[in-house]
């Protein structure tokens, strides 16, 4: 029995003593990994590379079976060569296999906050810290705007490639309108497809308000502020004459600032014709000087693709499951907004 007995006891240790040992490496295993997500990842892709290997994928499909079977001996024998090749540049320290300088493509599918301006910070971030003479940079932008402070940082971002002479291409194939547009008036170049949506230069605001209906409850809302202009308008009180009156100004102010903007990044552009919270199609847009060129972002691409090595930045932000919920549900609301915005045909603010 007292074998017995210490044999447990040895063994109760032992598994205490491993059970200790898993928590531990566990604990500094979630710790090294939530340090990895608060950074994200920078993904890239070749897009010059996809678009050979499709070209070749379709030029092989249409060859019978005879001349598609000497064809991959043939590729077999290129891309062993081109391995060989590149492994002997890398020992002698050459990595730009191609020479060429490099479009930088980036995309921003913006949302009513604007909340992707934190990946197209990193991605510009990237892009300055290795940029070559004559790289470039093509932005794919699709938005209807949202929030002013939002989309106004966005813009600053893309000036930041401005500063530092990075020649920089807008490419819009459904809308840029309000915000949208303020983002790709920094361009030195804006193509856009026939039918995108293109302008609305101006500012909107509304707000709710129920003051009469708790009135009419017998429910009362006291709302106290140290300064004159703290509150303008709200949602629960009873506004004022003198309430509306400044938060027309301060509209109206906001519209100045987004004119004045405009009129800097683009001069030649009759910024008061075009500043009337009004949207135009794609071809209208070019007539009216709010866009350089009509065309797809795919044709720009392929454009280019005969001088430049393309490669597509894309900062993805590691976000924890209640992040990733609340993300969706946002994702989820501003596809309804949007949609209701189709369906009334005006660009939202």
């Amino acid at each position: 029995m007292d074998l017995l007995s210490n044999y447990g006891l040895f063994l109760a240790r032992v598994v205490t003593i491993v059970l200790a040992i898993v928590v531990v490496v566990t604990v500094i295993v979630n710790l090294s990994q939530r340090k990895r997500q608060q950074r994200g990842e920078l993904r890239m892709t070749r897009l010059s590379e996809q678009y050979d290997d499709m070209k070749e994928e379709v030029a092989a499909a249409m060859m019978d079976s005879h001349q598609q079977k000497q064809w991959h001996k043939a590729q077999k024998k290129k891309h062993k060569q081109e391995a060989k090749a590149a492994k002997a540049r890398a020992k002698q320290g050459e990595f730009d296999a191609s020479g060429k300088p490099v479009l930088w493509v980036m995309d921003f599918k913006g949302s009513m906050d604007a909340q992707e301006v934190s990946s197209l910070r990193e991605e510009i971030t990237a892009v300055l810290s290795v940029a070559k003479p004559k790289d470039e940079v093509l932005l794919r932008l699709e938005s209807p705007g949202g929030v002013v402070h939002g989309y106004g940082l966005a813009a600053s971002q893309l000036q930041r490639l401005r500063a530092h002479k990075i020649p920089l291409t807008v490419a819009v194939d459904k809308v840029a309108a309000s915000g949208g547009y303020m983002m790709a008036c920094v361009a030195d170049r804006i193509i856009a497809a026939p039918f995108s949506i293109i302008g609305s230069i101006g500012v909107v605001a509304q707000i709710p308000n129920i003051n009469r209906l708790l009135k009419r409850n017998d429910i009362d809302v006291e709302l106290h502020t140290a300064g004159q202009y703290k509150r303008t308008l709200t949602v629960l009180g009873e506004n004022t004459e003198e309430g509306r009156q400044k938060f027309r100004e301060d509209l109206n102010e906001t519209h100045k600032l987004f004119k004045d903007f405009v009129h800097s990044m683009r001069p030649s552009l009759d910024v008061d014709a075009v500043a009337t919270g009004e949207h135009w199609f794609g071809i209208q847009a070019l007539e009216k000087g709010l866009v350089d060129e009509i065309g797809t972002s795919d044709d720009a691409l392929l454009e280019r693709m005969k001088d430049y090595e393309v490669i597509n930045l894309h900062y993805v932000e590691r976000k924890k499951m209640v992040q990733r919920l609340t993300g969706a549900a946002a994702e989820s609301a501003d596809r309804l907004l949007l949609r209701w915005w189709q369906r009334g045909g005006s660009p939202l603010p």
